[in-house]
């Protein structure tokens, strides 16, 4: 049993904050929390995909899963159940919220994810309006083959799916764009490969751009990777959720990071 994000858990409640009211000096702070964090106002995309998670937990589907990264901390067999791997894998729904309303927030045009799994979380980023570009990764060709099935069910046009390794494909969607606005890494929880995903995307974010990196206090190997990253110098303000890491590439913000209640 891997306890080490228990421990972790622990010492992110000792140091989190909730950051509400006037208290915060920052403007950009402000309205990250009041805009994205603590904005409760649903969405009718919200109600959509809740339906997907629905038929997710009632599938009897079983699928033979490929698994190119750190693999699962729940999920040993290469057979698993679409249900079980929902339970496991699928983002929770007020973490996905925020992934929706950080790219409303800041109207992100080009998005890329890094681990597609079966779509929930690409779900929260395609349905913030068929004018994003949502270029979504998948290593396991079985995985992949659901969550494209889908996207054609939803009919939704602005999502292209690619399968592949990480390392291998992802260089090739970055040619095809200008800037990288909005990143979403959830796959491949190591340290090395995260820090590369991170430069790689890099070289494309642009003032503005938003990077998300999920699971960073799944390992201590994540944590370091995750440390690494808000260290970097092009990175200003950055937040720590415990389950999602978000940096910002803001070069009107002073370097700031958050521990945030949430």
């Amino acid at each position: 049993m891997n306890l080490y994000p228990a421990r972790s858990y622990l010492k992110y409640l000792l140091k989190a904050r909730h950051y509400k009211g006037h208290g915060i000096h920052s403007p950009f702070m402000f309205e990250l929390v009041n805009d994205v964090l603590y904005n409760k106002n649903p969405f009718y995309a919200f109600r959509e995909i809740d339906g997907y998670r629905d038929v997710l937990k009632r599938s009897r589907q079983s699928i033979d899963v490929t698994d190119y990264g750190a693999g699962s901390h729940a999920l040993k067999n290469d057979r698993r159940k679409v249900s079980r791997i929902y339970k496991h894998s699928a983002i929770r729904a007020k973490y996905g919220e925020v992934l929706f309303r950080l790219i409303n927030k800041y109207n992100c045009k080009n998005i890329v994810e890094l681990g597609t799994s079966l779509g929930v979380s690409t779900l929260y980023l395609a349905l913030t309006g068929s004018s994003r570009n949502v270029y979504t990764i998948e290593g396991c060709p079985e995985t992949s083959a659901f969550a494209l099935r889908t996207f054609e069910w939803l009919e939704l046009k602005n999502v292209k799916l690619v399968t592949g390794r990480f390392r291998d494909v992802l260089p090739g969607i970055l040619e095809k764009l200008d800037t990288v606005d909005f990143l979403f890494v959830d796959g491949h929880h190591e340290k090395e490969a995260t820090i590369e995903y991170f430069r790689m995307c890099k070289q494309k974010a642009g003032n503005g751009s938003v990077f998300v990196f999920d699971d960073i206090h799944w390992s201590k190997g994540m944590k370091k990777a995750w440390q690494t990253i808000i260290k970097d110098s092009d990175v200003t303000v950055s937040l720590d959720l415990y389950q999602l890491g978000v940096v910002f590439f803001c070069r009107e913000c002073k370097k700031q990071h958050y521990i945030v209640r949430y």
